[in-house]
């Protein structure tokens, strides 16, 4: 079965970087697109960045647009999102998803603050 497993986050101070990484199995991962979405306290999950099969297109919501940095590795099944500049609204539990496949990761919590 279709599985993501989502790493890398942690409690930064407002201005510092964050890699997350989420490996996939159970599908084969080059043939399709993966995208990042986050869930603030008290708000609704929303669409961060998405990247295609090939990692040739790419799209980010405007908040993080210039700032963050969607990436992956067909080799290694695993899709990146690099995060710099953190400002404390970028606060949130942080989901990989496969939309083919409506599978979600269980999440890795990102936490900006001083």
């Amino acid at each position: 079965q279709v599985q993501l497993v989502e790493s890398g986050g942690g409690l930064v101070q407002p201005g510092g970087s964050l890699i997350l990484s989420c490996t996939a199995s159970g599908f084969t991962f080059s043939s399709y697109a993966m995208s990042w979405y986050r869930q603030a306290p008290g708000k609704e999950r929303e669409s961060v960045a998405g990247i295609t099969k090939t990692g040739g297109v790419t799209n980010y919501a405007d908040s993080v647009k210039g700032r963050f940095t969607i990436s992956r590795d067909n080799g290694k099944n695993t899709v990146y999102l690099q995060m710099n500049s953190l400002k404390p609204e970028d606060t949130a539990v942080y989901y990989c998803y496969a939309p083919r496949f409506f599978s979600w990761g269980q999440g890795t919590q990102v936490t900006v603050s001083s």
